[in-house]
């Protein structure tokens, strides 16, 4: 009974691999090799969460990650394959639960962002930017996060003495640029205990306050309010509370920007995979989602979308995190390897495929009598 199974999802896997250009056992640097027969019976009944399980317990091998999941996502082959029980009662559960409720506010900070700042700086550039960069003009990683960074102040059209509020501000990259060159007054949020202890040594002297809190206890009233990488944390029935609570702390004439990757379908729930190991409870947002979100509060002034310069931003990740590897090995382990490697090299293969996108969105609650003229 078990090999008839076996073979019959080593038949299906084959067949619906194959509809995307990808070969069980071929020799081009997107291929997969499989070390483990049973491969073919655990991706069969677990979909995604047991494709990437069975990766980390070196089950199969891949050259060009990155290029094997540009080739599925491209081939759009999630159309096709069986929807397995793991997407299903993510689903089911997410549409049930509130699973970024304010109970739940601080479980992406303790499971993800408190990981090491070991490990984020080996990654990121000197700004400890964790968000999509900018390479309009840039050639390094640095110069491509100091211009996202000073694009988002532009955009915001921050002034000398105006009051600036990041909403997930990581470890502190854009409250310490805008206070630096724009001279604006700033308070940083985060649900990470070690985003905090770093931002706060990085703008100490600077008119700069980082709170460890979630959005939905902020209080004051600001000028300005972005949002970078922290939206995909929100969860699609938070979403309109999140815009409400901006609404009533952005300034009758401020300006609020959400930056945020973005998904071309709208969905109640992240990937299984990702969800257990990269990011809990995350999930991208569409362009309904947000849409429904913010209308009647906000004027959309501005859609920006770079989401292919996200390809190279990761590149740039994978790159440092592979150089800086056997200084982390003796604190992570080898099979955090894999899962680390798989999670880099899987997202930039989605944005290759333009199945994520970044967006930044620019917001007034009224719109702007004279107008926005767009940032790129």
């Amino acid at each position: 009974m078990q090999s008839r199974f076996t073979n019959f999802a080593k038949n299906y896997l084959t067949k619906l691999f194959g509809s995307a250009d990808v070969e069980l056992n071929g020799n081009r640097p997107w291929d997969i090799t499989v070390h483990e027969p049973r491969f073919y019976s655990r991706v069969m009944r677990g979909g995604s969460l047991a494709l990437g399980e069975s990766y980390m317990d070196q089950w199969w091998d891949c050259r060009r990650l990155d290029q094997l999941f540009f080739h599925l996502l491209r081939s759009r082959i999630t159309a096709r394959a069986v929807v397995m029980a793991p997407q299903l009662l993510k689903n089911t559960a997410a549409r049930a639960i509130n699973r970024q409720s304010t109970r739940r506010a601080f479980t992406i900070g303790e499971r993800h962002y408190d990981m090491g700042n070991d490990l984020f700086g080996a990654m990121l550039d000197e700004s400890m930017s964790y968000s999509c960069g900018y390479w309009a003009a840039a050639d390094t990683l640095a110069e491509a996060q100091r211009a996202k960074l000073d694009m988002v102040c532009r955009k915001l059209q921050l002034q000398p003495g105006m009051r600036l509020l990041d909403i997930g501000c990581g470890w502190g990259g854009l409250v310490n640029h805008a206070a630096r060159h724009y001279g604006v007054k700033a308070v940083g949020i985060t649900v990470s205990r070690q985003q905090q202890d770093v931002a706060l040594k990085r703008c100490a002297g600077l008119p700069v306050s980082i709170l460890l809190q979630d959005y939905r206890s902020v209080t004051g009233s600001f000028e300005a309010i972005a949002s970078i990488g922290m939206f995909e944390h929100v969860g699609f029935r938070n979403y309109r509370s999140f815009m409400n609570i901006v609404h009533q702390r952005l300034a009758p004439d401020g300006l609020f920007l959400l930056h945020t990757i973005g998904a071309n379908v709208s969905t109640p729930a992240g990937d299984p995979w990702f969800d257990k190991y990269i990011f809990p409870g995350g999930m991208l947002p569409s362009i309904k989602q947000i849409g429904a979100a913010l209308e009647r509060l906000f004027v959309m002034e501005d859609w920006h979308n770079f989401g292919v310069d996200y390809t190279r931003t990761l590149q740039c990740w994978h790159e440092n995190f592979e150089s800086q590897w056997d200084t982390l090995r003796p604190t992570y382990g080898d099979t955090f390897y894999r899962m680390w490697r798989y999670y880099l090299l899987a997202m930039m293969g989605s944005f290759q495929a333009r199945v994520n996108q970044l967006w930044q969105i620019v917001l007034s609650p009224r719109g702007r009598i004279e107008g926005y003229r767009s940032i790129r």
